[in-house]
């Protein structure tokens, strides 16, 4: 039998994206004398950013429109498209497709390009900090392995427990050796799932002897900060440290923090701990923050006994902040941002354009955000070494493209068009991403007509 039900157009013709752009044109008269309206947004396979006429919640009709167009994109293969629209008064229309590229982040702001990850998988710097080793670290006064041993198996009395080689095999898998808690509690009810079968309310009994959801030793991991999803789109301008009164350090992932139980928020043994913890406190790694964690409790002893460790405030030193503002409203000069620690500095407006000279040397600074227009001489960026990420306007990046003096140790880029109404600037992208080997942006412009009506 033949299918004669109509085909979805293409997600490159004029027809799919119609009804969407009538949805996002203003509506009043001031709309329907204006000569031309641009209306923007980016949608993909799992939402949208739409800038709609409507506020609140999408009607199911103004849903409709949308699938129908995420529709068209999984047809055609396509993961995510950034449009831009403009709409003259006569209803003539031309629409601007960018779609997407794995060489670029998407942008928070609808009609921006996002950031260029010129490095393939590269992490912005807190995510590739290792932990500091604090070798006066010891376990708490409280861990107790004999107490602690004895505890489950009055809680347990039936619990299966690991074999020696298997616990063996998991700290070699690891690479470091477990502490004599962990071992206890695996040694007591740690059996693997070919040991303890489908035993589900004796998994249940477990829990609740412990406090929490014990993975298996074959489900022990370490805390990988590329887990933590950060995004050069956000995370470029993140800034951590780790205070000298603190018991876990400020970092998005160790070798040292194994997961021992939980699912989306993970328990994890630190043995990596901050210069005021103890080797084996337990910690949560909570999943909606993407650096850091929090100490629950001393020992897996104190987990156990419920002695969960009261929140504290960490004592903030008095130190010369990392993160530096200049101009438009932010310090008046780059002398005063100027100092040795300062890892991320953002330029705006100014009296008059600023010169980096007194940046120069740093040995931390890895993030420069300047505005268009507030660079006395773009050329002085190549005198900042340790650049990962830098964001500028087109005319800066076109100086530096020009002269050849684009920086070699940058993991990321962003083109800033602040105030400009062009099209993004998908040339000068590009350029970018070849000196970087990386894949080029692609756009598919499309002429069509609206009408007066949709106004």
């Amino acid at each position: 039998m033949v299918d004669q039900r109509p085909s979805l157009p293409s997600v490159r013709d004029f027809a799919t994206w119609e009804p969407l752009l009538r949805l996002l044109l203003p509506g009043g008269t001031e709309s329907r004398t204006a000569r031309s309206v641009r209306v923007a947004g980016r949608i993909g396979a799992h939402g949208c950013s739409l800038r709609r006429r409507r506020r609140g919640r999408m009607s199911s009709t103004d849903r409709a429109v949308v699938e129908n167009v995420q529709r068209a994109l999984a047809l055609d293969g396509v993961e995510e498209a950034a449009f831009t629209a403009d709409v003259h008064a006569a209803g003539k229309t031309t629409l601007s497709l960018v779609w997407h590229c794995p060489a670029v982040e998407a942008a928070d702001r609808d009609s921006d390009l996002g950031v260029l990850v010129l490095v393939d998988g590269s992490l912005p710097e807190p995510w590739r900090r290792l932990p500091v080793p604090m070798t006066r670290a010891v376990p708490a006064p409280s861990a107790d392995p004999a107490l602690l041993e004895r505890t489950l198996r009055e809680r347990l009395p039936d619990a299966i427990g690991a074999t020696e080689e298997e616990i063996a095999a998991a700290e070699a898998r690891l690479g470091v050796t477990l502490p004599d808690e962990l071992k206890v509690l695996y040694r007591v009810a740690g059996a693997s799932r070919e040991d303890r079968g489908e035993d589900y309310e004796a998994q249940r009994r477990v829990g609740s002897a412990i406090g929490c959801e014990l993975a298996g030793l074959d489900g022990l991991h370490s805390v990988e900060a590329a887990s933590r999803c950060p995004r050069w789109t956000t995370e470029a301008t993140t800034v951590v440290s780790t205070p000298a009164d603190a018991a876990v350090q400020s970092l998005a992932g160790s070798p040292g923090w194994i997961v021992f139980a939980g699912y989306g928020d993970e328990l994890a043994v630190d043995l990596t701990p901050g210069p005021l913890g103890h080797t084996g406190q337990i910690i949560l790694i909570d999943h909606e923050q993407s650096i850091g964690a929090e100490l629950k409790a001393d020992s897996l002893t104190d987990l156990v006994l419920h002695r969960m460790r009261e929140k504290r405030s960490v004592h903030r030193e008095d130190r010369l902040p990392l993160v530096a503002e200049v101009g438009s409203g932010g310090l008046q000069s780059i002398e005063d941002a100027a100092h040795p620690a300062l890892e991320v500095l953002r330029i705006g407006a100014g009296p008059t354009p600023f010169g980096l000279g007194p940046v120069t040397g740093l040995p931390r600074l890895r993030t420069l955000i300047a505005r268009p227009g507030t660079l006395a001489d773009p050329l002085e960026i190549g005198q900042l070494t340790g650049l990962e990420f830098l964001e500028l306007g087109p005319e800066e990046w076109r100086v530096l493209l020009d002269a050849g003096a684009v920086p070699p140790t940058l993991s990321a880029a962003a083109v800033d068009r602040h105030g400009a109404r062009d099209q993004p600037p998908l040339a000068l992208a590009n350029e970018l991403l070849e000196l970087w080997g990386r894949p080029k942006i692609t756009r598919t412009v499309l002429e069509g007509g609206l009408g007066p009506s949709a106004w």
